[in-house]
């Protein structure tokens, strides 16, 4: 256990701060523990940091001693609409990076508009868990690669990152895939939460898009949460992919909130 950094809070007790593990800081005050602190290393390697504190003082006792401890570039994520949270972050020098909005969308095909949408001609849908392993990390790679040479990979969602070696984790049921002449040509990943699965990704081959094929497993996932008596799903696109906007408010889809990730570096 390191030696404690000690504060006074607005009422003037003494608040000693501690980092009691490699990622974990904890705020104590009258042998409580009144705020701790948390930094996660994301797949990719980056360091995101996340504080939960009774009072703004604390809050700031703690985000000091962690940025005076942690190496840089360091990141976060912030609820937009919390703007309290955002000016403590961004009075530490941390700026905005990315974002993203989170959408709610309906599953019933009759709110959609997809329950008469067939896939393009000569393309097929395979379910969720049902794709191979082989040819869809095939997929994976063309697609990482296009999005590389646009976007950047680095602007995808946190599940869907990889290792700083390029490895990532593997959930070949957590993704349905489009085919067509007898390859992969497109992917959705679907995270099955209990109440409102949440769609992490959706891409199709650069040469291949703007024929129905996203819309046509959009179709798949959504109908298969409706079927099993699931009213919405959830998903996360960033401000700037525009396709992806236009494809999820083409479908109903109600825009919630918007997340923002920010870097210290």
């Amino acid at each position: 256990m390191d030696p404690a950094y000690l504060f006074a809070d607005r009422d003037e007790h003494v608040v000693a701060i501690t980092r009691v593990s490699e990622r974990q800081w904890h705020a104590v005050g009258d042998d409580r523990v009144v705020g701790r602190g948390e930094v996660s290393r994301r797949p990719d390697g980056r360091s995101f940091l996340s504080i939960d504190a009774w009072h703004g003082t604390v809050f700031d006792h703690l985000a000091d001693v962690m940025l005076a401890n942690l190496p840089k570039p360091l990141y976060t994520v912030v609820d937009e609409a919390d703007l309290d949270l955002l000016s403590r972050w961004e009075r530490r020098g941390f700026g905005p990076r990315r974002r993203e909005w989170e959408y709610v969308v309906p599953t019933d095909p009759h709110l959609t508009g997809l329950g008469s949408t067939p896939p393009p001609p000569g393309v097929t849908v395979v379910p969720v868990g049902e794709a191979e392993d082989g040819p869809l990390r095939e997929l994976d790679r063309v697609i990482r690669d296009e999005i590389e040479a646009t976007v950047g990979w680095q602007n995808m969602s946190a599940e869907v990152l990889a290792h700083p070696d390029g490895t990532r984790l593997w959930d070949p049921s957590k993704y349905a895939v489009a085919a067509r002449s007898g390859r992969y040509v497109g992917l959705v990943r679907v995270v099955p939460l209990p109440r409102q699965p949440r769609i992490g990704l959706i891409a199709v081959r650069a040469d291949l898009r703007r024929r129905g094929i996203a819309r046509a497993l959009l179709a798949q996932v959504l109908g298969s949460a409706h079927r099993r008596g699931l009213a919405t799903a959830s998903a996360d696109v960033h401000q700037s992919n525009e396709a992806a906007i236009a494809l999820f408010e083409g479908v109903g889809a109600r825009r919630t909130s918007s997340n923002l990730e920010l870097v210290l570096r």
